[in-house]
């Protein structure tokens, strides 16, 4: 929180603070990492704008969007914790004798204060838009068989209903007054997330299906379901809604090699594109953590169905890499990530590695 001034006032250049940004020498003696590369068209000046979000930014100015803490020279404290950016900021590049940006701030003065507080978190740009993952951040839910039975359940609708929404009351056991009145209701699908390397079950996915609001605690208690994106039945249930905070964080590669499958296409059937939503068979256990970049590889000798077969083997045509995803949501096993770029469209059993 900081405190502004209003008007009316005189405006006055005071200061500009600018932080110069160097990029890393290029590569050596020594093995030491190429500099991030300049994209050709990379503009010499940027004035942020309301619509810009890091990843429009980094992809204006790198060709390599994942690099962008690079540029930056950010440590890991730095990546969990970034500089917000504003409208009004404006970016310098500078290509000589080493690439740079800098990030210039104007600050004014301004006569007759009358102090205001308002929030400045509230103002920065985003990572990537709001709307691609906003009604994602708590919806994909990927749990163990026993969370889903043990979750709170439907057992009767209003009026003995088939199907309920939006205005319906339902009837559920299992509810704690101490989780509070606001729930979702989910369905648990009954395919598990497989591991397609080794089989293993890693869990089942849920759907999401509404919210619901508890109006009366008992055995059964009573709640009004307040919005519904599918037919709510008998059986459904409910898990505490949790609070969503849009996550601010970097695009970065992950720190250590990271190689996965896609494994599910949340809610959609068949091949998916750019802003769909994928869930991968590595999580945090594995070391993805939100903002994290991978690159999308399709392998034909894995993916046979989607290769037009020719005079060609199969198994001698190489492995194609065609897209990008960033990592928004992490579970122990699994997690979900948005399709930034694709130039073709997005199967199951396609890879996810590190760029």
């Amino acid at each position: 929180m900081v405190n502004t001034m209003r008007q009316p006032y005189r405006q006055s250049w005071t200061r500009a603070l600018i932080i110069a940004l160097f990029f890393g020498a290029m590569t050596g003696a020594g093995g030491v990492a190429a500099a991030p590369e300049l994209r050709a068209d990379a503009p010499e000046r940027h004035v942020v704008v309301p619509g810009d979000t890091l990843w429009s930014l980094a992809s204006r100015f790198l060709k390599d969007p994942w690099r962008w803490p690079e540029l930056w020279r950010m440590n890991r404290e730095q990546i969990a914790n970034p500089h917000l950016l504003r409208p009004g900021d404006v970016l310098v590049l500078s290509r000589t004798p080493r690439p740079s940006v800098q990030l210039v701030k104007l600050e004014s003065v301004k006569l007759v204060p009358q102090a205001r507080v308002e929030s400045r978190e509230a103002e920065a740009i985003p990572t990537i838009p709001p709307s691609a993952i906003e009604p994602f951040l708590s919806r994909p839910l990927a749990a163990e068989a026993a969370q889903f039975e043990r979750a709170p359940i439907i057992v009767a609708t209003e009026e003995n209903r088939v199907i309920a929404g939006a205005g319906n009351k339902v009837y559920v056991k299992g509810l704690s007054s101490a989780q509070g009145t606001a729930w979702q209701v989910f369905r648990p699908s009954a395919k598990p997330l497989t591991d397609p390397d080794n089989g293993e079950v890693l869990g089942y996915e849920g759907f999401f299906l509404g919210e619901a609001r508890v109006t009366q605690f008992g055995d059964p208690s009573t709640a009004e379901i307040l919005k519904s994106t599918q037919e709510i039945r008998v059986g459904d249930r409910l898990l505490p809604l949790p609070r969503t905070l849009f996550p601010t964080y970097v695009p970065h590669a992950p720190e250590r090699p990271v190689k996965g499958r896609l494994i599910s296409t949340y809610g959609r059937v068949g091949e998916v594109g750019k802003n769909d939503i994928v869930a991968l068979n590595k999580g945090s256990r594995d070391g993805l953590e939100a903002g994290h970049v991978l690159a999308l590889l399709r392998d034909p000798a894995m993916n046979r169905d989607v290769v037009r077969r020719g005079a060609t083997p199969v198994e001698a045509l190489p492995v194609e890499r065609y897209g990008l995803v960033m990592v928004f949501r992490t579970f122990d096993r699994v997690s979900y990530a948005l399709v930034m770029q694709a130039s073709l469209p997005v199967n199951l059993s396609d890879w996810a590695q590190t760029p």
